[in-house]
This record gives C-alpha cells, structure tokens and sequence, in this order.
C-alpha cells in the first residue's frame, strides 16, 4: 500500500514535535510534588489535592476527547491542532502565577482540555497521512518523540523544582513554538479514502482496547504519582526525582522505535502480553528495591513495555475504524489513556495507605504478571483450536 497523502517534511516534523507536549503536560509537575505538599499544607486534603494537580488535567482530556474527536472530523484536524497549542501555552503557564490550590488546578484541567485536542489532531493526521508499514513507523515514531519529551524534559523540570515548585510551569510555553511551524507548515488534509475496518466486529474491538488502554496507564501513572514520595524515603531530591521518573520514557523511546520490526513478527495481541509482563517485572522490581539503582532498573522494564502497547493500540484502532469517523474513533483511547492517569491516585491511594508505597508496586507487579500468563494462556489455547 502507498500513502494516501504526500505530508512535506516541515509537517512531519511539526506533529512529531506536539508529539511530547501530550505525555509530558501532567507529568512535567511530579518533581514538584512534594514541595507543593509543603506549601499547601494548610490545605485540607491537600494530600490528595495536591495528587490531583498532576492527574486533573488527565480527566480533563480524558472529558473532552471525545468532542475533540468529533471537531476533528467535522471541522478539522489543522483547526483543533492550533487551538490545542495555544490553549496549551496559555493554561500551561498559567501554573506559575498561582498561589491558591483550587486556582491551580482549575488551570490544570484548561490544560487537558488542550492536550485532548492536540493528542487526537495528531493521531489523526499519522493516520491520515499514511498506510500498512509507514503508518505503523510512523506511529512508533510519534510514541518515541513523546517517550523522548519525557526524557529531556523531566530532568529538566526536576532540575527547575529546586529553584521553586512554580518553575517547571514555563516548560509548557514550548507549544508556542511548535504553534507557529503548525501554522506555516500545516494544510488540512482530504479525507475521501475508503472505508477500512471489519464492520460489525468493530465495536466490540475497539472496546477491548479502551478498557485496555485505560488499565495499562492506570498502573503506568504510579510512576511519577507514586514514585517522588517512594524516592523521599531513599533521600532523594527534586533533581534525582525528575531523572529517575525520566528512566521511563527513556526506554519509552526504544520500545516505540522498536514497535515496528516487532509488528512485523508478532501479532498485537502477543505485543500486548509483552508489554503487560514488562510493567509486571517492573514494578514488582520497583516493589523489592532497595536502593534508587534498582527503582531505575524496574522503571527502564516497565516503560519499554508502554513503547510497545501505546502504538499498538493506536494502530488497531487506526486500521480498524473508518476514514469519515476516525478522529472520533481514536479519541476514545485519548480519553482511556488519561482517564486511567487521572483514576490511578484515586485507586491506588488507598493500597498505599493499605500496605504502603513499595509493597502497591510488588502486588500491582505480581497481578500484572498473574495477567500476562493468563492471557498467553488463553491466546494459545484458542490458537489450538483454530488449527485443528
């Protein structure tokens, strides 16, 4: 198969950079956390509240993608993407003039609402663009960019946490960069290709991998909700908190540079057990460790599993859903994603009051293994079936 459009590589170039202002927007603010807490201490609830800073904005995308899938479709994939930026630069921003927690958060979820445009603009355009193996490349590509965000801009974001908990907030200001190449390089693309997908199995597929899409980043999400309140208890500073949480999407990048040549060898639903043991070995190694060497070693598993699910989910649903309805299709794993990161404090939280932080990452490991093997177990036995 060819492409079905013939993007310029200016195009390319600018989806691929909104790439990472859609993974990095909530988390950029995790090496912030504990100073937040500090500071809002008289705060009722602000232990929670403070929490819900970083996963607020992941409801919120997790609200409006769906509307934003259906602007995509009936206005545009080029008008939603530049209304996302500017939104995004605006609400992002605004993080660092504020001094109330209810006022923070109001801001965080005008960032969602951002980011629910952006992420479902670009997935559509990749899928727009392109077919067959350059729309699975391209699609590792984007997960690596965003995985690549994280790399560059946690750190960073760590390192800007140590002057004040307000800094890390002018990270976001870099969408009104990436907006100005959108506006210049970007033209709305024709959508007259036909209909792909299996019909009336469809429903039913792109369920499944909603439910999945939301169970994956709920457990995902302990990462940078869990984890700088873990790494206090070994000594560790904003600066450290922001580089191991990094360790994640590190590997983020390899597995989704990675997903391509796996696709062509494995089938997606051996590419989601992987994945699914991955964050399992992960974070029962997260769970036992003893040192912040070892939480590095479980984070590095568990984010090379997420470079191989995002994109294939992605590319599921991408060639299962028709042209005409494919903004409104891929929006909805937009809102499984972020409504897992915004569910995973609220579920998570009392297993941490429970039994504490490190033994939540050894059972969540031992369940997500236990689901694995089931999986693998059930996909041979049905296997066997079929071939006899």
């Amino acid at each position: 198969m060819t492409d079905t459009l013939a993007p310029t590589r200016r195009a390319r170039g600018t989806v691929l950079a909104a790439a990472p202002l859609t993974i990095m927007a909530a988390a950029i603010i995790a090496p912030s956390l504990p100073a937040m807490r500090e500071d809002f201490a008289d705060t009722p609830g602000s232990g929670l509240l403070v929490r819900l800073a970083l996963t607020v904005t992941s409801l919120a995308i997790a609200i409006s993608a769906p509307l934003s899938g259906i602007v995509a479709d009936r206005v545009g994939r080029r008008p939603l993407l530049l209304t996302g930026l500017g939104l995004y630069a605006v609400s992002g921003t605004a993080g660092f003039f504020v001094d109330d927690l209810y006022l923070l958060l109001i801001t965080r979820a005008g960032l969602g609402l951002a980011v629910g445009g952006i992420m479902t603009a670009v997935s559509t355009l990749i899928t727009d663009w392109f077919t067959g193996e350059r729309r699975a490349s391209f699609l590792g590509l984007q997960q690596a960019f965003a995985s690549l965000g994280g790399v560059v801009f946690l750190p960073l974001a760590g390192l800007l946490a140590t002057v004040s908990w307000h800094a890390p907030f002018w990270i976001y200001s870099v969408s009104a960069i990436v907006a100005v190449f959108a506006i210049v390089s970007l033209r709305e693309p024709e959508r007259n290709s036909p209909a792909v997908g299996e019909g009336g199995r469809l429903p039913a597929r792109v369920a499944g991998v909603y439910v999945l899409a939301l169970v994956v980043t709920l457990v995902f999400y302990m990462a940078p909700t869990q984890l700088p309140f873990l790494l206090e208890g070994f000594g560790s500073g904003p600066v450290v908190v922001g580089a191991v949480v990094a360790g994640s999407t590190l590997t983020g990048v390899v597995g989704a540079l990675a997903f391509p040549r796996l696709r062509r060898r494995l089938g997606p639903t051996a590419i989601t057990i992987v994945s699914v043991a991955l964050m399992g070995v992960g974070w029962l190694v997260i769970g036992t460790a003893g040192t912040v060497a070892q939480v590095v070693t479980g984070l590095l598993a568990g984010g090379l599993g997420v470079g191989f699910v995002v994109p294939n989910l992605n590319l599921r649903l991408a060639e299962a859903a028709d042209p005409a309805r494919r903004g409104r299709v891929l929006s909805g794993l937009v809102t499984g994603i972020f409504l897992g990161q915004f569910l995973s404090p609220l579920v998570v939280q009392p297993l941490v009051q429970g039994i504490g932080i490190a033994d939540a990452f050894t059972w969540t490991g031992i369940a997500l293994g236990a689901g694995a093997a089931l999986a693998a177990l059930l996909s041979n036995r049905n296997n066997g079936k079929e071939t006899r």
